[in-house]
């Protein structure tokens, strides 16, 4: 399996690219950035774009892949619609129509939205009417298919961190805590591994529902083997 990864570098896209590399069946993973990161590993390619509400000049580049992992986002936190739109819903769609036009019979689109998302698109909380705008938009294309990842608080593991501050600060006073909202909340809380297998079995075997909230995530990650 060929992967396109956006959000390489943040936290949930470096658990999904960990699962990634760790997983026999892919056997490329295509990581579009803004800036060279300097990852390197045999599986992985980068590729440095700079305009990420026009892919046309990558355009090649990204045909001949099986899944995309959008990971990319950003906390809605001082921002205002238009600018949030402009990360949430614009650069996800820029990529999105791009990538039907090179893949779609072939591609599984997965979105990783969030927990509390307005599908109505007419709800009074903005961040949520925006990713309920995105993940319509997203389903509305002709992929072979399209899941929108809903996840819950999500722990880091194996190194992995948060490129916001106030994130990194939350993660590790929860950290200690973990197993304990784990047990007291288990349809809500999962690790950033979980979310990875959880995305890379959808990717291969299909998922029960377009929409997948916390709950199923989980249950789908309970059926992926581990990879270590």
């Amino acid at each position: 399996m060929k992967v396109i990864l956006f959000g390489a570098s943040g936290m949930v896209g470096q658990g999904v690219l960990r699962e990634c590399l760790l997983d026999p069946a892919v056997e490329r993973v295509l990581t579009v950035v803004r800036r060279a990161t300097g990852q390197r590993h045999a599986k992985v390619v980068e590729q440095v774009h700079d305009n990420f509400v026009d892919f046309s000049a990558i355009e090649r580049q990204l045909s001949g892949y099986d899944a995309c992992f959008f990971c990319l986002g950003v906390s809605s936190a001082g921002m205002s619609e238009d600018a949030y739109r402009r990360v949430t819903h614009d650069i996800t769609l820029a990529a999105a129509n791009t990538l039907v036009r090179r893949n779609a019979a072939a591609m599984t689109f997965i979105f990783v939205s969030g927990a509390g998302t307005d599908s109505s698109e007419q709800g009074r909380t903005m961040w949520a009417r925006v990713k309920g705008q995105t993940e319509n938009a997203l389903l509305r294309l002709r992929f072979n298919a399209a899941y929108m990842f809903r996840p819950g608080f999500i722990q880091p593991q194996h190194g992995i961190t948060s490129r916001t501050r106030a994130y990194r600060v939350l993660y590790a006073l929860f950290a200690p805590l973990f197993p304990v909202l784990q047990a007291l909340f288990p349809a809500h809380v999962m690790t950033t591994e979980q979310l990875g297998r959880a995305m890379l079995r959808a990717a291969k075997l299909g998922a029960p529902r377009p929409v997948l909230e916390a709950s199923d995530i989980i249950a789908l990650a309970a059926a992926a083997p581990a990879q270590g």
